[in-house]
């Protein structure tokens, strides 16, 4: 068992142990004071604590305080406090010292300090040492269990780095990863990415004593590289079947031996031609030095492995944006807080009972702390009625917007955006809501295209079933293994099975069941509507870790005024 376990455990009153106990899928329990780097840590005596910092205003780059806030009830309920003068803030404790260790900083994303406290971590005093060279976005410290080291994983140079301590933090020496895959401009993309090669590392020790490490890249994959000597040498990194892109991936193990992975399991819409943007991109946008947008940021997931990582389940959607549908998403809540407003970045601790406490995201009207049950990445259906409304679905469409990097007050490298697809009453005339997804006409959109995404438990085989009407000139169904966009039109190529399901095929005057059942084993799929087989399906692409997105769009870009009612949707797994 994790050493701190048993001390968050002591600290639970009854009554706390029953609320805690009584979490299961992932609940909202905290606004933290920073975005996801390395602020949040437990105490020695089993306090948990986020550092970070508030702004005064909503201008970037003003003045702010320092403060953390914290828990004593395993992440139930928080408390904000001004940091002291001399606190060392979110460290972690060696296993061969008393000591305890941390990047510099609450809230920073670079750093070539480290700070070593010597016994009493309450006593506000730490020595600093200082790392080779310049350091990018210090993640985790980790401390390996087959050998008395430290490592650090960072980035420096426009690549990822690993800091080997074999003297408990003393001293430190650097060993470079090589870099990743460029991203490759063919179609649909117009221009290039945001060169990013292989940077935001995140590592695991294996049980072999390997060290697994993933990247972040500008491809449509996180990439992996493997060390067998402890951080010494590490192989060419490779593709995984993990799809982000400019995303932070993190690992995390578990005491039970198993592995959590959080990672943006989605799919930015295709790039623009740089030279078209209007209002003018700056030549470094234009050049892959920076992007010019982040579409992929308004989804993320959770993964878990049993076995070392050679196979993974779950897949569940962990938190969508709560500003998706933004029409300011830009500008909303200042910048004081910060300039993005994504729901990638983590940090995470295991807490008693099966649960786990997240930190993500950016922006104060965006980043929270979670918690969860483990067992809720297991579960085997799911089944959405849209009597909560349109928040566990992504229908977000984008507005033509000014595009870059940092553009004077409003946040960079964002798009805002509108509803798509919305509630309307149902037609049967029983005062409940549908959805409706539509083609709207309207010049201040990307393009008119509407859809609706919709997550759930990874299966390699498993039937999804959609109740709708189909008003319109059709509507395209899909199966996925990631989050696309609802209005990305690229969809009927990059889906794993797709098909487009018309007026004709279905009953106008009542509700229809229309239902996928899949086996990506067999690369196969079977279309029924109203319980008769309409059409077998190939897959066009391969889902090594299985299916778990339904995505629903209109089939056409032009036209389809009167579109298509979605009642309900089901997914089990078989």
């Amino acid at each position: 068992m994790i050493e701190y376990l048993e001390k968050l455990k002591n600290r639970l009153s009854k009554e706390d142990a029953e609320r805690l106990n009584a979490i299961y899928a992932p609940k909202e329990v905290a606004v933290p004071p920073s975005d996801a780097y390395h602020s949040l840590c437990v105490m020695p005596d089993g306090e948990i604590r986020c550092y970070g910092k508030v702004a005064f205003s909503d201008l970037p780059d003003g003045d702010c305080r320092e403060v953390y806030i914290s828990s004593r009830d395993c992440g139930l309920s928080w408390k904000e406090y001004n940091v002291k003068h001399g606190t060392i803030g979110a460290a972690v404790k060696s296993p061969w010292s008393d000591r305890y260790l941390t990047p510099a900083g609450s809230d920073e994303c670079r750093s070539d300090i480290l700070r070593i406290c010597e016994g009493d971590i309450f006593a506000g005093n730490y020595r600093e040492v200082q790392l080779p060279g310049t350091v990018a976005f210090p993640y985790r410290l980790l401390p390996l269990k087959k050998i008395k080291r430290w490592i650090l994983a960072a980035e420096r140079d426009g690549h990822a780095v690993v800091y080997l301590s074999d003297d408990d933090g003393n001293t430190w020496r650097a060993v470079d990863i090589p870099k990743t895959d460029k991203f490759e401009m063919k179609p649909p993309h117009k221009g290039i990415r945001w060169e990013n090669s292989g940077v935001e590392p995140t590592v695991s020790e294996l049980a072999d004593g390997r060290l697994m490490m993933i990247l972040r890249t500008s491809t449509d994959y996180h990439y992996v590289t493997y060390s067998a000597d402890f951080g010494e040498t590490w192989s060419h990194a490779v593709p995984t079947a993990f799809h982000s892109t400019l995303t932070n991936p993190y690992l995390m193990r578990l005491s039970s031996g198993k592995i959590l992975f959080f990672y943006n399991n989605t799919k930015p819409l295709p790039e623009q031609d740089k030279e078209k943007v209007f209002p003018p991109l700056d030549n470094d946008e234009k050049g892959g030095v920076w992007e010019d947008v982040f579409t992929n940021r308004d989804s993320n997931c959770i993964a878990i492995s049993s076995d070392e990582g050679k196979s993974w389940q779950g897949f569940r959607e962990l938190y969508l944006n709560p500003l998706r549908n933004s029409c300011d998403f830009r500008t909303v809540g200042g910048n004081g807080s910060g300039r993005d407003k994504s729901v990638h970045q983590f940090q995470a601790i295991e807490l008693p009972n099966n649960k786990i406490l997240v930190h993500v995201g950016q922006h104060s009207r965006v980043r929270r702390l979670m918690i969860f049950d483990i067992n809720w990445l297991y579960e085997k259906t799911r089944k959405e009625d849209f009597r909560g409304g349109l928040e566990n679905t992504s229908t977000q469409v984008y507005l033509k917007s000014i595009s870059g990097g940092m553009r004077s007050f409003p946040g960079h490298c964002a798009w805002n955006r509108t509803n798509g697809a919305v509630p309307v009453p149902d037609p049967c005339g029983d005062r409940s809501e549908v959805v409706l997804i539509k083609n709207t006409n309207d010049d201040r959109l990307l393009n008119n295209v509407q859809g609706l995404v919709w997550n759930f438990p990874a299966a390699h085989k498993g039937s999804v079933k959609i109740k709708l009407r189909v008003n319109g000139t059709g509507l395209r169904v899909s199966l996925l293994d990631y989050w696309q966009n609802p209005c990305d039109i690229t969809v009927r190529d990059d889906a794993v099975f797709t098909d487009i399901i018309t007026k004709e095929q279905t009953d106008c005057e009542s509700w229809n069941e229309a239902e996928i059942r899949f086996d990506t084993a067999l690369n196969t799929a079977v279309l029924f509507i109203n319980g008769k087989q309409v059409k077998q399906l190939s897959a066009q692409v391969s889902a090594p870790n299985g299916l778990c997105y339904l995505h629903l769009q209109t089939a056409y870009a032009e036209g389809d005024c009167e579109g298509s009612l979605i009642k309900q949707l089901d997914f089990c797994a078989v």
